[in-house]
């Protein structure tokens, strides 16, 4: 793998057209959840330009798959390159205050090069929060992939206790908060994208105890290797948030929607986003 990723980009890309055809037209990876997916989202759009998405879809995430390998062996200063942060001071004033910021970010554009890139624009140390893989050879190449530009990674069962030893730290903790929240998680349930959608409340419970600021972390494609990062500030760390509310979740969920409907080919529609269900007990916003 690492052989693989000291070849240029170019010839990686190459290879990303092997791949987008190998899920799109023989193995059909996922192929009726992303169709469903696609169908739930976008009832308004007529099934052609369904498959149209469905098919540019295939093809990015065949490109990150190999824009994540370049990740082994890219230098910080080309990955500064490719990954423009349009407006970092929406995070860098808060740092010079002394503050931890958390970034909500979501599987879109090359999540893989956000927490990466941020490690190389930010002035103050950046840590995602993460799912470990199963797969002991995965978890290990992947852990380096995240951490070589000099980022951290925080096991996300391990995040209050993090965020407690490391109360006041000037830093930026991304989460990926898309995830799918079970009912177990007692998740904020709300409409996301003509679905009703349970999310984690991590980011509402976080900012409270802790008095974060919380900034939404767009990432978009402008095209083929290179993105531009977007940061909107949802939370300022100071004013009272309502008890058993999820203002800062809502926001989130709303900004993301909005990303969805203007580049809908670039989120992660393999992604089982809707496997779980609301229990009839549970309200939704």
């Amino acid at each position: 793998m690492r052989g693989l990723a000291h070849l240029p980009l170019p010839v990686l890309y190459g290879l990303a057209e092997v791949i987008y055809f190998l899920l799109a037209y023989v193995l059909r990876y996922r192929q009726k959840v992303v169709l469903q997916n696609l169908r739930n989202s976008f009832p308004e759009k007529p099934e052609a330009e369904i498959l149209r998405i469905q098919k540019a879809f295939y093809r990015h995430f065949a490109q990150v798959m190999v824009e994540t390998l370049k990740l082994a062996v890219m230098p910080a200063e080309e990955l500064k390159r490719r990954v423009w942060f349009s407006n970092p001071e929406v995070m860098e004033r808060h740092f010079a205050q002394g503050r931890t910021v958390l970034g909500l970010s979501s599987h879109a554009g090359n999540w893989e090069w956000v927490l990466t890139s941020g490690a190389v624009w930010l002035s103050a140390h950046a840590d995602g929060v993460y799912k470990p893989l199963s797969n002991p050879f995965f978890e290990s190449f992947m852990h380096q992939l995240r951490t070589r530009t000099g980022a951290g990674l925080i096991p996300m069962r391990d995040t209050l206790r993090d965020m407690l030893q490391r109360r006041g730290e000037i830093r930026v903790v991304s989460l990926l908060s898309d995830q799918a929240a079970g009912p177990e998680d007692r998740p904020y349930w709300t409409q996301f994208m003509n679905q009703e959608s349970g999310f984690y409340t991590s980011a509402d419970r976080l900012a409270t105890r802790f008095h974060c600021p919380v900034v939404y972390v767009s990432i978009r494609r402008l095209r083929r290797g290179y993105y531009q990062i977007i940061l909107t500030e949802l939370y300022d760390g100071d004013a009272p948030l309502p008890a058993n509310e999820f203002p800062i979740t809502e926001a989130f969920v709303r900004q993301l929607e909005h990303d969805m409907h203007a580049f809908p080919a670039d989120y992660l529609w393999t992604h089982r986003r809707w496997k779980h269900k609301r229990p009839v007990s549970e309200p939704v916003s």
